[in-house]
């Protein structure tokens, strides 16, 4: 394990058969997300592979000087994995040694970041600036401009200095102007803003676009307050990410960040912005938002801009959420709530985008206090997040939605097993609806409501109705053998014991296998009883 730049990480996509090179003219605007999005929509996850497209185009006949890399860091788990250099099923140990043990940033004076620097000043024309590069639009059809989207936005508290890096998307208003929408008061961002327009100044901010796939893995995450995401970057890595000096202004960036956007944060003024096809599912009208005045640009000099796919999930960014967040629920819940019985969460990315509904597998030593504590620590660890939570046993797979509303139907009463918290604000979600200003109305403050499900067994319960693995696994042979049909096989494929089944039962059951039942209608015959 070493840290490696995004041009490293771009080599290591195509050893391994996970890139597609794309040559032929692409129009940013129209072509570009509409392509690779179909792979989510059309393709397993371990069929999804990243895209480079290398002759960028747009309707106006301009072609791009840089490539644009879009699905290069989290299509699927096994890119992202690479971009970690681990194996998949190591993820989340590697998540949880990095958040024990961050390793902060080393500062440096010379970076691949600066080596080609664009001074903009207030009187910047169109087709310089911002309009250099290949900004695609994500959602043809829906958003009325690009938007910056693999956008990583650094900055500073101005008072105590504590650093922040968060992924926000960037709508592109002008050359030299940047919207930034904040969807909710706990982003880190929005707290440095406030802190700025306090003091009656503009907040620095840097944006970094195609930073090290550790940086990038880091941005999206939910990280507590006060926590450098660069130091949990660095341990991701193993060793220090260096940083440099921004040429405008006092942030310091990863200094193998492909793209680097300088500016300030207007801390006096809004202006509308959006809309945009958000990762929720439905785009995200039009509202006033803050807005970044960029005065300079600096990027390598042969440099790859990132695009990352968003809107209905799945999609590139729902992994990478999902994949950095899961460790973050499970160590909460186990390390710092102690409910050791906790042996995994899951965050459905389909349709839900790992935001909505969250899944606590136990390993069946728990207690039923325990579950209602973990679901409660779930649903309010962090802001905006889980809406649904659902504790279920070990047998259930928390990835199998069939098998997880099974559980729900079958081993939960709705009227013991099913709490409604009333009064919490989930965040902005549709319907919408717009004042005259354009701003959203959500209703009263904490108009929603979380709903905790109990889908444990509270007792032991019978087999399930399949059967039994040894004569499944055989079963599976025979069909081999008799050249059938491939199999994709869904849990549960074979039953097993819930608890509820003691010797004899077993003994009936083997001896039924090999033909000898008889001997239990003869015992049968003798337990009867007069007929009610």
């Amino acid at each position: 394990m070493s840290y490696v730049d995004l041009h490293n990480h771009i080599g290591m996509l195509e050893e391994r058969g996970l890139l597609h090179r794309i040559t032929r003219p692409i129009d940013k605007n129209t072509e570009l997300h509409s392509l690779v999005r179909l792979q989510f929509r059309g393709l397993e996850e371990a069929q999804r592979k990243a895209f480079l497209f290398e002759n960028v185009v747009d309707a106006k006949g301009h072609r791009y000087s840089h490539p644009v890399l879009v699905a290069g860091l989290a299509p699927s788990r096994q890119i992202y994995a690479l971009g970690l250099q681990c194996e998949v099923q190591e993820i989340p140990a590697h998540w949880a040694a990095a958040l024990a043990r961050p390793i902060p940033p080393v500062q440096v004076t010379q970076a691949a970041c600066q080596e080609v620097v664009h001074m903009l000043g207030p009187d910047v024309v169109p087709g310089q600036g911002l309009d250099m590069l290949p900004i695609p639009v994500s959602t043809p059809g829906w958003d009325p401009a690009p938007f910056l989207t693999c956008s990583h936005w650094v900055s500073h508290d101005p008072v105590s200095g504590q650093r922040n890096v968060g992924n926000y998307r960037g709508h592109v208003k002008a050359p030299n102007r940047i919207g930034l929408a904040l969807l909710g008061p706990s982003q880190h961002l929005f707290m440095h803003w406030q802190a700025a327009r306090r003091l009656g100044k503009p907040l620095d901010v840097a944006i970094c676009v195609g930073a090290p796939p550790v940086v990038t893995y880091t941005a999206p995450a939910k990280i507590p307050a006060g926590v450098d995401e660069l130091a949990i970057a660095g341990a991701l890595a193993g060793e220090p990410v260096p940083i440099v000096r921004c040429k405008t202004v006092d942030v310091s960036v990863p200094a193998d960040a492909e793209f680097v956007i300088e500016g300030q944060l207007d801390t006096q003024w809004l202006e509308p912005e959006g809309p945009f096809g958000e990762f929720y599912g439905y785009v995200h009208p039009t509202e006033y938002a803050r807005f970044m005045e960029v005065t300079c640009i600096t990027h390598r000099a042969d440099a790859v801009w990132v695009s990352l796919v968003s809107q209905l999930a799945p999609s590139e960014s729902s992994v990478l959420r999902r994949l950095s967040t899961e460790p973050m629920f499970l160590r909460h819940l186990r390390d710092t709530m102690n409910i050791k019985s906790v042996r995994r969460v899951s965050l459905p990315e389909d349709l839900l985008s790992v935001r909505r509904l969250a899944v606590l597998q136990f390993d069946g030593t728990q207690h039923t206090d325990q579950v209602r504590r973990a679901l409660l620590g779930a649903a309010t660890f962090i802001a905006t997040g889980a809406k649904i939570v659902v504790a279920v046993d070990a047998d259930i797979d928390p990835e199998n939605l069939t098998a997880l509303w099974w559980a729900v139907a079958t081993r939960s009463k709705p009227h013991r097993d099913v709490t409604i918290l009333p009064g919490f604000e989930m965040g902005k979600v549709p319907p919408f609806e717009l004042d005259a200003e354009g701003e959203i109305v959500t209703g009263a403050v904490g108009d929603d409501a979380m709903m905790l499900i109990d889908a444990t067994m509270k007792r032991p319960m019978p087999p399930v109705s399949l059967p039994a693995q040894v004569h499944m696994e055989r079963a599976r042979e025979l069909w081999s053998e008799l050249g059938l049909p491939a199999l994709n096989l869904r849990e549960p494929w074979y039953g097993v014991s819930l608890g509820h089944w003691n010797t004899q039962l077993a003994q009936d059951a083997e001896a039924a296998t090999r033909g000898d039942y008889h001997a239990l209608g003869e015992r049968m015959k003798g337990l009867r009883k007069p007929a009610s």
